[in-house]
């Protein structure tokens, strides 16, 4: 199987083909991000890197079976108080996932995005044809990771005007707790919350932590026995079911912001096993 991979950071979709079974003949990936091709390139040599992804002719490539890819989100994400969607800067490279399905006709395609507004969440739907299977990584992690994934991968049916709607399965809970993936302390968290790109940055000043706690909420805290912290690196790929020292090469900011930016490998996995 050939594979192209859009916005491809450190290739958490080849490590879900790898766990599914799927012999992957050629991966092809468009990424720009210096270090997020480093951590690809160290686990995964044979990667194809292609660089920036409006620079990439599909019709220069050999026949892709498989077109992956989570276009950029941060114009969609709630998070994000303007949030101009497809209009935005970053996730306007939406336009780039489609014009690249147009031009390779794989078999089989899986977008992945955040919750968004209906308007966006439609608009994507009417390119693509397709409506998306909602899931979120808290089934088969210890973080809370709620994601769209629109794909033709079975199974699906048809509505009325013939278009496509993903029927997978939600995953199987494995009841994976934060507590459970931590290398010591304690938390009163059932999962992680906001893991994002600055998840790995760590500061020593544990006011700012409890503060920042206290007012927002939003903070995860592991409690020692002399102070409080955040989740450190070996944790966070844990979070996102990413093998122990999968980003060993890099430091714990830059190996926060790729995670924070991946996949939750294991729900890729439990989409790519219908292939077979």
């Amino acid at each position: 199987m050939n594979v192209l991979s859009l916005f491809d950071g450190m290739s958490c979709g080849q490590i879900a083909l790898e766990r599914a079974g799927i012999k992957v003949d050629n991966y092809f990936a468009a990424e720009i991000k210096k270090h997020a091709i480093e951590v690809t390139q160290h686990n995964y040599p044979n990667t194809k890197q292609l660089g920036d992804v409006t620079k990439i002719n599909g019709l220069n490539l050999p026949k892709i079976d498989l077109l992956i890819g989570g276009s950029p989100c941060q114009d969609f994400s709630r998070a994000n108080k303007e949030r101009k969607g497809v209009e935005g800067s970053k996730s306007s490279l939406f336009f780039e996932y489609i014009r690249l399905l147009k031009e390779c006709k794989p078999k089989y395609f899986l977008l992945e995005n955040v919750i968004m507004s209906d308007y966006n969440y439609w608009f994507i739907c009417n390119e693509l044809n397709c409506e998306p299977v909602r899931i979120c990584g808290s089934l088969v992690s210890g973080a809370l990771r709620d994601r769209l994934y629109w794909t033709n991968i079975p199974p699906f049916s048809y509505d009325l005007t013939g278009r496509l709607i993903s029927n997978i399965p939600q995953p199987k809970d494995k009841k994976i707790y934060l507590q459970n993936i931590l290398d010591s302390g304690t938390t009163k968290k059932r999962k992680h919350t906001c893991l994002n790109t600055k998840s790995g940055y760590q500061t020593p000043n544990q006011d700012s932590l409890i503060h920042r706690n206290k007012t927002t909420g939003m903070i995860t805290l592991i409690y020692e026995k002399d102070c409080v912290r955040t989740v450190n690196q070996n944790e966070l790929e844990k979070l996102h079911n990413i093998p122990k020292g999968y980003t060993s090469i890099l430091n714990q900011t830059k190996a926060g912001d790729l995670i924070g930016d991946g996949w939750s490998v294991d729900v890729a996995t439990h989409i790519f096993k219908n292939i077979l």
